[in-house]
């Protein structure tokens, strides 16, 4: 009799630990209402980081291209300007030569002196002698409102003061080019740095259990994807 007492005592514990393991094993086992959607929030997010990586790639590779049209600009506009200062110091030569032999022609011809002054006449640079001319044509001996001398004449010109001016204004030209590529050098590193903020909010997302949270996040980021992607194809190309 003890021992029969014995067995069912046995038996009757050993199913009430019986159905409390089913049952614990039934509670951790109850599948949540949100847990369908966590293959299609992987799913997304994976679409996501693809996007976001190859973008990202892309915008980097645009910042490096722009920034060598910024630095090739900036050399170009720097050259432009130095040839542009030494046509301009040349012209500053020439203008001296010029002001110096019609000071000599001067004197010559206010002594009377018509070998020298025919001398110093033949010598004058072939750009000089037409303002020469047009300025003798005023009478400037005989008419008071005559010019004082040629170099306030139309037909007075240095070529080398023309190809100064024309180096400044391409120099300036190209430094324009080479500042609005400075400034989509450094949009398409901003946008690099946003895009990889999707990265970022794109991977931390599996790090939660919530999946209305994951959700979130992923949203969240294909927001910040779609603003990005707007920019990529808004931005010039290189």
């Amino acid at each position: 009799m003890v021992a029969d007492e014995k067995d069912k005592q046995q038996t009757n514990e050993t199913g009430t630990d019986t159905a409390q393991t089913h049952e614990q094993q039934g509670f951790v086992d109850l599948p949540s209402r949100y847990d369908r959607w966590e293959p299609l929030a992987e799913l997304i997010a994976t679409a996501v980081l693809a996007i976001a990586m190859l973008t990202a790639t892309w915008s980097g590779y645009q910042a490096s291209r722009w920034g060598g049209v910024m630095s090739t600009s900036f050399s170009q506009a720097g050259a432009m300007r130095v040839e542009s200062s030494r046509a301009s110091t040349q012209a500053g030569q020439i203008v001296q030569v010029d002001i110096g032999m019609f000071s000599n022609w001067i004197n010559a011809f206010a002594n009377d002196d018509e070998d020298l002054a025919n001398f110093y006449f033949e010598r004058f640079r072939p750009e000089f002698q037409p303002a020469f001319e047009a300025w003798l044509a005023t009478d400037p001996k005989n008419n008071p409102d005559a010019p004082d001398g040629p170099f306030g004449m139309s037909e007075y010109q240095v070529l080398e003061i023309e190809e100064a001016q024309q180096l400044v204004e391409q120099a300036e030209e190209i430094f324009a080019i080479g500042r609005a590529a400075n400034q989509t050098s450094d949009d398409y590193v901003l946008l690099t740095v946003i895009l990889a903020s999707v990265l970022f909010l794109a991977g931390i997302q599996s790090k939660f259990t919530s999946i209305p949270a994951r959700f979130a996040l992923i949203v969240f980021s294909m927001a910040i994807l779609a603003y990005g992607l707007y920019n990529v194809i808004s931005y010039p190309i290189e």
